[in-house]
């Protein structure tokens, strides 16, 4: 396995580290509250070290206040948490009701979703009024990320990205969360008819659906085949029904794993299997649902532990992966997986923000399987989680220059498109941040310090009553 795992690593020994990472993020926080200019839309990712936007969706203003309010859970100051609480006010409602995109989940669970935990918790004062109105967008969010809806054999369907109703997004596995909560609140999406559509179905049948056609398990489906890769995009005819390809947007090709779809995969189900954990854990001495008699968490698990041991094999030694497992210039780079990353190599870019996301992920798997009783299996995820964190959080990835406004160095974006920058005497990409790369860092860390501290344990949904 190419990532070395470090079982030495412990979450207190990360404590000085996560305790810094917030300390340098304040700064960051600031100094792009100050010079923002929402005219210019969201900030996406930095250009010469200052953030700038890309006209696609704003699918990343939700990690720019969220990022806020995670420097609050991790520190502790007020500031942090009137700064975000405020821009949530102002700036987010467009998002709630938002019916052209597939990441209510990032938006609105980073925002509202946050502010909600964070009251659950008993981080924040019990507001009556502000409970209703973060539950009330958390509702309708979840409604109308799950009306965008296409219909498939077998009485199945997923959530269509922004490119149509062909198109299926590895991304969106994270934005499900958006369903479970809208759901878990006790919200359902009324159809024609006044049909009653049950959200909980509608996050299954995805996630069902992702697993099926997104990641593979080499079964031999097609000549690459590999167990555990992911495609970005899942292609189907939406005339009758039927999957035509894999296909990608921001990685190297359809056959080829971009890696931080891979780093989503592994995190999306992660957190699912959380979830449902809690919600068997709810039903426990009731009638069991149907929904959960039909192999729902073994599906989870199995998409969930390969992805994660696909990861595991084609990541850097310390646990950082090159952008895409097939980018074409890999070979120059000789046994590159048997080594730490090296960010300033000539040939192809690395991406930490997929390793934050897959870090989260593993760590979350981990507990998942710890908790079941396999112990060997669970803690090996974990400390594999635990070394990518000792990694990206010290330099070279930890960003403690001040004038560079990002906070996790070496993130890519959309690398066919072009859009990532190449500084002078560069050959790829580096030395720049993303919105979702610094947002996830954050989350991360706050992870960790939880455990650390032996602190109430952060999921999306706080606790289901």
């Amino acid at each position: 396995m190419p990532l070395r795992i470090d079982h030495s690593v412990t979450t207190q020994k990360l404590r000085s580290r996560v305790e810094r990472l917030f300390d340098v993020s304040a700064g960051k926080i600031l100094s792009l509250e100050k010079a923002w200019n929402f005219e210019k839309g969201s900030p996406v990712f930095t250009i010469r070290g200052k953030y700038g936007s890309r006209g696609w969706t704003e699918w990343t203003q939700g990690f720019q206040f969220g990022s806020s309010l995670l420097q609050f859970d991790g520190t502790g100051e007020q500031r942090f948490l009137e700064m975000g609480r405020k821009s949530i006010f102002e700036r987010m409602a467009t998002h709630v009701s938002h019916v052209g995109v597939h990441d209510h989940g990032f938006n609105n669970i980073s925002t509202y979703g946050n502010l909600w935990r964070l009251m659950r918790e008993g981080r924040i004062p019990f507001n009556e009024r502000e409970n209703d109105f973060y539950e009330l967008a958390l509702k309708v969010s979840g409604a109308i990320q799950a009306a965008r809806w296409t219909q498939i054999g077998g009485g199945k369907g997923y959530i269509y990205s922004f490119n149509g109703a062909h198109s299926l997004f590895i991304d969106t596995i994270r934005s499900l969360r958006s369903l479970a909560l809208s759901h878990q609140l006790g919200h359902v999406l009324m159809g024609e008819q006044d049909q009653k559509i049950s959200l909980l179905q509608r996050l299954i049948e995805h996630a069902d659906t992702t697993a099926r056609y997104a990641i593979y398990y080499g079964e031999g489906r097609d000549a690459y085949d590999v167990p555990g890769r992911t495609a970005h995009e899942s292609i189907f005819n939406i005339k009758d029904g039927s999957y035509r390809c894999p296909n990608s947007q921001q990685g190297y090709s359809p056959f080829s794993t971009w890696t931080r779809g891979l780093a989503w995969a592994i995190l999306g189900y992660a957190e699912l299997l959380e979830f449902f954990g809690a919600l068997r854990d709810r039903e426990a001495g009731r009638p069991r649902r149907s929904v959960f008699g039909s192999g729902t968490e073994t599906v989870f698990l199995r998409a969930a532990t390969i992805t994660a041991d696909f990861y595991l094999k084609n990541s850097c030694a310390d646990g950082i992966p090159i952008w895409d497992t097939g980018a074409p210039n890999l070979h120059r780079l000789g046994d590159y997986l048997s080594k730490p990353a090296d960010p300033f190599n000539r040939w192809e870019p690395m991406d930490s923000s997929a390793a934050v996301i897959a870090a989260q992920g593993l760590l979350r798997l981990g507990n998942c399987l710890v908790l079941q009783g396999e112990e060997k299996r669970g803690t090996r995820y974990r400390q594999a989680a635990l070394t990518i964190a000792n990694a990206v959080f010290e330099e070279p990835y930890l960003s403690t220059d001040w004038n560079h406004q990002g906070l996790l160095l070496h993130s890519v974006y959309h690398r066919p498109n072009g859009w990532d920058y190449i500084a002078r005497g560069q050959r790829v990409p580096n030395g720049e941040s993303s919105m979702w790369g610094d947002y996830h860092a954050r989350e991360l860390a706050l992870m960790i310090g939880r455990e650390a501290r032996v602190e109430t344990y952060p999921t999306f949904f706080a606790k289901i009553a």
